[in-house]
């Protein structure tokens, strides 16, 4: 499909109310969405149910961590689904699912949600069929401390970590002061490049936007997100950011 093709179907797509319905659901249980509570819980059930829709099998990969504030163990986990396609290069697409506790996590990170629900839920009435196998993740405990992210990159064995061609992490993508961000996977802009394989990711997004017309520029691998354990691991990564702090000039 052309890039302008997949720019005028995302158009349509339902994802301002995946955003309104996550803010509901903060809205209803307390105001947030944070790992281990009745909105997170809320949250997950959301998420599988839009996967469910769209046929398919979501799994909780569950965990537990020592909460340091409450002085013991706790149970979150995250949420995985599945296309068909080879396992041996399957592509991570994720985004972390749980908020801070001051807050709904509106944009950090129900944004990166919807736009994975849509990516996931398009694709399988599309009837696309990938070659390899494209694992959907949405994180637990990104805000407590990268959680679900790390815990699903150290649970993966040697054969797995070669089997994982690539996380794509999407993590604020819609702010309200935003700019189009691709991280860096060539280090050509911060000198910090992500490891074999992140280039092309940089280089598939730039070359969306650019037959879209529409003006983009590197972001930074400066650890904080989702990315950071499967960096770490060695597997290529790459992904969208529209900003958090600062007011934004324009792209020209």
């Amino acid at each position: 499909m052309k890039a302008g093709e997949v720019r005028e179907a995302f158009a349509k797509r339902n994802l301002i109310g995946h955003l309104q319905a996550l803010q509901k659901i903060a809205d209803e249980e307390g105001g947030n969405r944070t790992a281990g509570t009745s909105g997170y819980e809320a949250s997950a059930r959301y998420v599988e149910d839009q996967l469910r829709a769209a046929g398919y099998t979501p799994i909780r990969h569950v965990f537990t961590y020592w909460d340091e504030d409450q002085e013991a163990d706790r149970e979150i986990f995250n949420i995985l689904a599945d296309t068909a396609g080879s396992e041996e290069h399957t592509i991570v697409v994720g985004g972390h699912l749980d908020s801070v506790s001051e807050g709904p996590g509106i944009n950090d990170n129900a944004s990166g949600v919807a736009a994975i629900i849509e990516t996931a839920r398009w694709m399988a009435e599309t009837g696309v069929q990938p070659k390899n196998r494209v694992r959907f993740a949405f994180w637990g405990g990104e805000e407590i401390d990268l959680l679900g992210s790390q815990h699903y990159v150290d649970a993966l064995n040697q054969r797995e970590i070669a089997q994982t061609a690539l996380n794509s992490n999407l993590d604020m993508v819609a702010s309200p002061n935003g700019g189009r961000f691709i991280h860096d996977g060539d280090g050509s802009r911060y000198g910090d490049a992500g490891p074999p394989g992140s280039q092309e990711i940089e280089t598939l997004f730039r070359d969306y936007f650019a037959k879209n017309s529409l003006p983009a520029e590197a972001t930074v691998f400066d650890g904080g997100s989702d990315y950071e354990p499967f960096l770490r691991a060695g597997i290529a990564v790459g992904g969208l950011f529209t900003g958090d702090v600062g007011t934004k000039r324009q792209i020209k």
